[in-house]
């Protein structure tokens, strides 16, 4: 099967038209008439995981982050894009990266980390305009949880649930959490929808110090972690793959690719 076939698979579920504009969605790198003999799923194309790819035998890289976000002006080896870049060109590897399709479909990467935890009536947190087949897309979800918890019990909740060593949060309001929104990936930009949608937990990452004064008391604020809240993803992209290409190797990548470590 051709990388084109493929990229029209995915685009069918994750159309590259509901990602940002300032996005790189879709082939990054490779020719489209190229044929493909087996897939490796990833949430980014490091240079380790291309040599994954190469010692696995997949010429097919599905990422979730685009390797080349911002225009290349060269490629010299000179820090570890331009290195994944020539290392998969090199070597015959396609990529493909899926990013913001995935985070603005209304089943997108929000809304199945808040099924994960078990979110119900589940809806997008910041709509947009646009449709999709009369479906509303946008950044995030919010939904509610079965039976209300206090805070501690809620951060035990996740951290079990999301396998997390540690998570950061605004101050304790001593209140149930019930409501509870989510945006996968950085998400300050969403703590006014949040608020103003009246619920009592945001979980998103990547918060300055001066974001979690931005909770105003009116609820609480927390960091799980950029990695962390994405991790889900690959098994997502590797079921959907599996099903669509039965008779395809689909391998999800063994790299770590979390560039924060704790001590």
């Amino acid at each position: 099967m051709r990388v084109i076939e493929i990229a029209k698979i995915i685009d069918s579920w994750m159309p590259t038209s509901i990602a940002e504009d300032f996005d790189n969605v879709g082939l990054i790198i490779g020719d489209p008439e190229s044929n493909i003999t087996s897939i490796l799923v990833t949430l980014d194309t490091t240079e380790d995981v291309v040599e994954e790819a190469i010692n696995k035998g997949c010429n097919l890289i599905v990422s979730y982050h685009p390797i080349i976000f911002n225009g290349l002006k060269q490629i010299t080896n000179d820090n570890y894009v331009q290195k994944s870049v020539i290392k998969a060109v090199k070597n015959n590897i396609s990529v493909y990266a899926i990013h913001t399709s995935l985070d603005n479909h209304p089943k997108g990467i929000s809304y199945l980390l808040s099924d994960l935890i078990g979110l119900k009536n589940i809806s997008v947190l910041v709509p947009k305009k646009e449709k999709l087949d009369e479906m509303t897309i946008g950044m995030g979800s919010i939904g509610e949880l079965e039976k209300p918890l206090d805070e501690i019990s809620f951060f035990d909740f996740l951290k079990n649930k999301l396998d997390l060593k540690y998570l950061r949060h605004s101050i304790r309001l001593n209140k149930k959490i019930k409501k509870v929104s989510v945006v996968v990936g950085s998400g300050s930009f969403a703590i006014k929808d949040s608020i103003k949608s009246n619920v009592d937990a945001f979980i998103t990452s990547d918060f300055k110090y001066h974001n979690f004064f931005e909770s105003d008391n009116k609820a609480i604020l927390i960091d799980i972690g950029h990695y962390e809240s994405e991790k889900h993803i690959k098994l997502i992209i590797k079921e959907f793959l599996n099903k669509k290409l039965p008779n395809f190797t689909i391998l999800l990548s063994e790299q770590n690719i979390n560039p924060v470590n704790y001590y």
